[in-house]
């Protein structure tokens, strides 16, 4: 790319930006073309992506713009033939450690608080929205900022500069924002922690907007899509281990992100495991447990209406019972479950309840945060 120089248009493509971004990022912060041909427009150089795509980096990891543009500006860069691949860390930003960032990683940024409105506490589902995807648990410390009507943003209260981040670039649609925000908060924090940390408001923020406005429908299918992949990306334990572990949601529960999330948690804990997806009829499941016997079966339930106990009734009667039958999310009604069916109301109690019942396998070759290949 060393001899090419592009139109405000194709550096916007090239880089997943609006145009309209890149002209505010001119006109405010003097990150504008640099190459300039009598007759016709400046254009933007390699040199000049270079510094905007560290510009577009730093922002969506929740970095106020004027410092981004500040650090671009002074950011000394790599010839182009030594210019390292992109990926999910800041450190791979040309020339950037994270440490070198002040507050990157930590929560000095402003709150959203500070941009108007009051905290608000969210109850343990999306309220009705398209994404009710949540643990139990999520009702006590998340809090977002509501306010009435339209807005073109999502508030992710007292979450840190990560989760705004990545509250930025979905509103934005920017796939390749999302996917390196997400990767490099799951190889940092885990699985877990990345889950109530970062992806968790921001999926409490959108069904925020969405009810309020009954919009953004498709911001929440691309967030969904890029967390998937995302935790698709953990390395799995080798083959050679038989999964002991059944995941499934729930006849008619098309929910399955937070069963994601668990067989990611799993995997990086060593844990092999099924999962079988959304919608899986009380039947179907009954033959899957008697053909793979397994010693674990989690099945999630996030809405009443398919948070039948019935399910388990008929499961556990089949004459195949595992040694842990465990209902995980909030359309399962704790005190009716029946007798034998232990009520899993954490991502974090989940992990840790399978792994005592299912010991970890010696995973080959992997360790946690490593990425297996797409």
């Amino acid at each position: 790319m060393a001899d090419e120089a592009l139109t405000a248009g194709a550096a916007a493509r090239r880089l997943g930006v609006a145009v309209t971004t890149l002209r505010t990022w001119h006109q405010r912060y003097g990150l504008g073309p640099s190459q300039h041909l009598p007759g016709h427009h400046r254009r933007y150089t390699a040199q000049d992506l270079d510094r905007l795509q560290i510009m577009r980096r730093l922002t969506a990891q929740g970095v106020p713009p004027a410092q981004a543009a500040a650090w671009a500006q002074r950011m000394p860069l790599p010839a182009p033939e030594s210019a390292p691949a992109s990926g999910p860390d800041a450190a791979a930003v040309p020339g950037l450690d994270s440490a070198a960032v002040p507050g990157l990683e930590s929560a000095s940024f402003p709150s959203s608080e500070s941009a108007g409105g009051q905290p608000e506490p969210v109850g343990g589902r999306l309220r009705g929205t398209p994404i009710d995807v949540v643990w139990p648990e999520i009702a006590g410390p998340v809090t977002v900022t509501t306010r009435d009507g339209g807005g073109h943003s999502i508030r992710t209260g007292r979450a840190g500069p990560a989760a705004r981040g990545l509250a930025r670039a979905a509103m934005r649609l920017d796939g390749p924002a999302l996917r390196d925000i997400l990767e490099m908060a799951v190889t940092n924090r885990g699985v877990v922690d990345a889950w109530h940390e970062v992806i968790m408001p921001v999926l409490i923020g959108i069904g925020d907007r969405y009810e309020a406005t009954r919009r953004f429908i498709e911001v929440e299918h691309l967030v969904s899509r890029s967390i998937t992949e995302v935790l698709g990306t953990i390395a799995r334990p080798h083959s050679s281990h038989n999964p002991r572990v059944m995941l499934a949601a729930a006849d008619e529960e098309q929910h399955t992100l937070p069963l994601e999330a668990l067989a990611a948690a799993l995997a990086e804990a060593g844990v092999p495991s099924r999962l079988l997806g959304a919608r899986v009829p009380t039947q179907a499941l009954a033959d899957a447990v008697a053909r793979t016997g397994p010693e674990v079966v989690v099945l999630w339930s996030q809405l009443p209406e398919t948070g039948d106990p019935a399910q388990w009734t008929r499961l556990l009667s089949a004459g195949h019972g595992p040694l842990l039958a465990a209902a995980a999310g909030p359309g399962w009604p704790a005190e009716r479950l029946p007798a034998g069916v232990v009520f899993i109301s954490s991502l974090a109690e989940a992990v840790q309840l399978i792994a005592a019942t299912v010991p970890p396998a010696e995973v080959r070759g992997t360790t946690r945060g490593k990425r297996a290949a797409l």
